[in-house]
């Protein structure tokens, strides 16, 4: 059994090689080992190790990000949810349930709970907020703003 202190540890260090694999990786997912390697004038065992070497880590990971408008969703809400008589943490998990749902935060602020949803067009987003959200017990209050244009959706979280 491990006790953990309430210090966190430092995160391991990255150097240029391993910042350059990212760089890579983040302007093409799809880049395979031996492409990297070619780039990078090294191995592709290199590669390899040094994206095992970072998982392992927990400093980076490996997804696919979808983009939204080739799957037809063509409408993206934010939502504010304020809640009452029920834990925020279980009805932020019933939300997490709905397939529209991107992203579900804990907030603390004006609303208890803030999500991200997509859909496919604009006659959804009454019946969604209304026969999907609504009903769900907790759910006091919903606020909702539809965005017009998306200026940055960025997947990476840290600068490195």
């Amino acid at each position: 059994m491990q006790i953990r202190s309430g210090r966190t540890t430092a995160p391991p260090s990255l150097d240029s090689l391993d910042s350059s694999i990212i760089d890579i990786l983040r302007t093409n997912g799809r880049a395979t080992n031996q492409e990297i390697a070619e780039r990078l004038s090294i191995t592709a065992a290199t590669v390899s190790a040094r994206l095992q070497k970072m998982e392992e880590a927990h400093v980076m990971r490996v997804v696919a990000v979808t983009d939204f408008a080739a799957h037809g969703y063509n409408v993206i809400i934010a939502l504010g949810v304020r809640v009452q008589g029920r834990d925020i943490g279980d009805v932020g998990r019933d939300l997490a349930e709905l397939p529209q749902v991107l992203s579900v935060n804990i907030m603390n602020g004006d609303y208890d709970i803030e999500l991200l949803v997509a859909l496919h067009d604009f006659s959804e987003v009454q019946k969604f907020l209304f026969d999907h959200i609504a009903v769900i017990d907790g759910v006091m209050h919903i606020a909702s703003g539809i965005a017009v244009d998306i200026v940055k959706f960025e997947f990476n979280v840290v600068p490195l």
